[in-house]
């Protein structure tokens, strides 16, 4: 099957090569084969200026060209057949030279230059032609751009309270002297004094009212910068703060006006005025608890964004809605009533599922079933439970030593989380912090296999809350203990675990607890005003397994078992410490072209207690998200040579590390071609016997680095991104040395993976 879709791919690619990217231009016009930009100046940013451009070639992709418009090519005139229809659909129609939008293109990148402070940018162009192909090369004159020698803010003799505020706000700004003359900064400086106007009581005031003089004539391309201010009209209330004077809270009310408040049902909590509706679906404390926008404070736009982030990040609010009314008053403070309007969802949330699967060629099915109630006791609280099975029939086992001929599990997951901190001694501001959650959660699952039964239980208390603007997600397990039981062991199954030689079989299919706590944290930057080009992720995270048991156990001398582990009421438990870390960089190279890169390591070490890593804390190597030359569980440790059948046991480390660098090109608005290159490998951090090869050293690891290359196709439908990759091996760390380089003599039933995935890679 693998090769047949692989010879089919390359058939298609050889076809559409084959045909002319000039066919069909008409006489006297010309196919736009190329655009380049070229700048004097290194600190132009040439993929920003390439936004501006009003014409640009077919689209193209690495090694294969202009692949969509040889397809359309190879279509044919003939629209009436539906293949040909098809095959043009798919396809890219040819890009005809237009000296207007050139033009056009000229104007615009000149434009953008003097505004990134390049005042004395000139942009001309050279046109090449060649076989009916145009290639248009666009020369920027940049010279030295322009700096900031002063930043002033100047004096307001009209309104002096306001040179106080600037005084506090000086130490925020994004200007400084030496910077460059750039016009989409200057306007962020705007938006950001607004804002910080905004949050400390001036509900009237926006961006509109600032604005700055530039003074270009000091010499030696130098700009004098003043902040001012345009004169407020004689009743404004721009420079005035407000107060908040009433609140009123409309929840779950379908119609509103002033004169039905009387027929509602309308309570006042706490300074707050409630009006309900037919569906009392919130409590009063809930609603105070999330309403930052409180009668006697200051108007900010930072309680704004809370109560409305708070109001909507709830599943049982379908929509929220928050409108102010300016009071009419003669005072110096202003006033203004605040109207927040929250509207029901549907708190109950149903589904059912089955899901094939095939573990090492046993074909099985997994049903499932979950039921959520996003509202349980009418304070947004999410309750959740999940039913889950699955069945799968063993071939190729005719022992008369086993429990059962098949493998079946059964289990139930349930959970439940409270929109706030549940911690005692906790002020009340962390309590309620818009973002935080406490998550408890259950789970038990039953596995039947022919050689064991065993039997997970788990349960956990999950922190989670955002920082830094939401850039900054951190999630903390406080309690996470899992308990793995085996109830029935085959006499067979039994005496190979025994073996002493089969260390990480008897760690795996032993009795024991894991107890742990672990942290992590997720830092993605934030877009503000404009698209970003470089967009990164930094995952950060630790895990201290055993801290607890061995707290319990310290007060007295703990039993101990045949291989001199300390049990916490007859259980052995594990002890480990671990940590991991990632950085991801996606940059945007032009309107349809980006390059991704992500590095990553972990590291897990097992003391005291453990001798190894509970098998469900190791890592594994390849996969979608990993080395995509290799299928899930199949690469490593370092230059182990895995058995013919399934060793995911013996193939898993404490060690990993990650390269990855991928291509992505935009093919069409739904359709997203890829091209990647991916290293890594795992290593042990101790010397197994069952594991030889696989430890990790200094010394030798860098010679133990898998490498791999592919391509992919991506479905971006909005809310979904399906992803197909398909890995080639290129070098294979686990083949004798000398004959790793693979990729010289590629088999594509022992080199390729294809991986179905959800979701970028990273």
């Amino acid at each position: 099957m693998k090769k047949s879709l692989f010879c089919i791919f390359t058939f298609i690619l050889i076809l559409a090569s084959s045909c002319s990217i000039q066919k069909n231009i008409p006489q006297e016009q010309y196919l736009l084969d190329k655009v380049d930009i070229k700048a004097d100046n290194k600190k132009v940013d040439i993929a920003e200026l390439e936004a501006f451009l009003r014409q640009e070639p077919n689209s193209s992709f690495p090694l294969l060209g202009k692949v969509r418009l040889r397809l359309y090519n190879m279509a044919g005139q003939d629209t009436s057949k539906w293949m040909t229809r098809f095959i043009r659909k798919i396809g890219e129609p040819p890009v005809i030279y237009n000296r207007g939008l050139t033009g056009t293109s000229i104007t615009q990148i000149q434009r953008e230059l003097i505004n990134k402070g390049y005042l004395n940018a000139k942009v001309d162009t050279i046109l090449e032609v060649k076989d009916k192909k145009m290639k248009v090369t666009y020369n920027v004159k940049a010279d030295k751009p322009y700096t900031i020698r002063t930043y002033d803010f100047g004096k307001n003799p009209n309104h002096p309270h306001m040179d106080k505020i600037l005084f506090y706000y000086k130490r925020l700004s994004g200007i400084h002297p030496g910077d460059m003359f750039d016009q989409d900064n200057l306007e962020e400086e705007k938006v950001n004094i607004a804002n910080f106007f905004r949050n400390v009581g001036y509900y009237s005031f926006s961006k509109e009212y600032v604005y700055f003089k530039a003074d270009t004539t000091v010499g030696n391309r130098q700009v004098d910068l003043f902040l001012s201010f345009y004169p407020e009209n004689k009743d404004s209330t721009v420079f005035h703060k407000f107060n908040i004077r009433n609140t009123t809270v409309l929840s779950g009310v379908r119609k509103w006006n002033q004169e039905l408040q009387t027929k509602l049902d309308t309570t006042t909590y706490r300074g707050l005025t409630i009006v309900r509706g037919p569906s009392n679906f919130l409590r009063n404390s809930t609603i105070y608890r999330n309403t930052h926008l409180r009668p006697g404070k200051r108007y900010s736009d930072y309680y704004y964004t809370n109560t409305y982030s708070a109001f909507s990040g709830m599943g049982t609010v379908r929509q929220t809605q928050i409108l102010f009314t300016p009071v009419a008053t003669p005072d110096s403070v202003k006033l203004v009533d605040a109207l927040i309007e929250v509207k029901p969802a549907n708190p109950h949330w149903f589904q059912l599922g089955i899901d094939g699967t095939n573990t090492a060629g046993d074909l099985g099915i997994a049903p499932h079933a979950s039921y959520q109630h996003q509202n349980l006791f009418n304070g947004g609280e999410v309750f959740s439970v999940k039913l889950k099975g699955a069945y799968e029939f063993i071939t190729g086992s005719n022992s008369s030593d086993i429990l059962n001929q098949n493998f079946y599990e059964y289990g139930i997951e349930s959970a439940i989380s409270f929109p706030q901190f549940l911690f005692p001694w906790l002020k009340s501001d962390w309590r309620n912090l818009p973002s935080a959650s406490t998550q408890f959660s259950v789970g038990l699952n039953n596995q039947h296999r022919p050689e064991y039964t065993r039997q997970f239980f788990n349960t956990t208390i999950t922190y989670r809350w955002t920082t830094k603007r939401n850039r900054l997600r951190h999630s903390l397990d406080l309690i996470d203990v899992n308990y793995i039981r085996m109830p029935s062991i085959s006499a067979k199954f039994d005496s190979i675990i025994s073996n002493p030689d089969n260390a990480l079989y008897r760690t795996m299919y032993q009795n024991q607890l894991i107890s742990r706590i672990g942290y992590t944290g997720v830092y993605v930057n934030s877009s503000s005003g404009r698209v970003k080009r470089d967009n990164y992720t930094l995952r950060f995270g630790a895990d201290w397994g055993g801290l607890l048991p061995r707290l319990a156990t310290s007060f007295d001398s703990p039993s101990r078992n045949s291989d001199g582990q300390k049990q916490i009421l007859g259980i052995a438990y594990a002890e480990y410490i671990k940590g991991d870390i990632s950085f991801a960089h996606t940059r945007m190279l032009n309107k349809t072209g980006s390059v991704a890169y992500r590095i990553a390591l972990g590291v897990a070490y097992p003391f005291g207690n453990s001798n190894v890593m509970p098998f469900e804390r190791r890592y594994f190597g390849g996969g979608s998200n990993s080395v995509r030359g290799w299928s899930t569980r199949r690469l490593g440790p370092g230059s182990y040579k895995p058995g013919a059948t399934n060793d995911f046991v013996n193939q898993t480390g404490d060690i990993k590390l990650d390269l990855n660098l991928e291509y992505r090109s935009k093919a069409t608005d739904y359709i997203e071609l890829a091209a990647f290159l991916d290293a890594g490998n795992i290593w042990t951090i101790k010397k197994y016997d069952e594991q030889p090869g696989g430890e990790f050293s200094f010394s030798k690891f860098y010679k133990e680095l898998a490498f791999s290359y592919g391509v992919g196709l991506r479905f971006d439908l909005g809310f979904l991104l399906l992803r197909l990759d398909v890995g080639m091996k290129a070098y294979d760390p686990a083949r004798d040395e000398g004959d790793r380089w693979v990729i010289y003599r590629p088999k594509v039933s022992r080199d390729i993976a294809w991986h179905f995935a959800i979701g970028y890679p990273f």
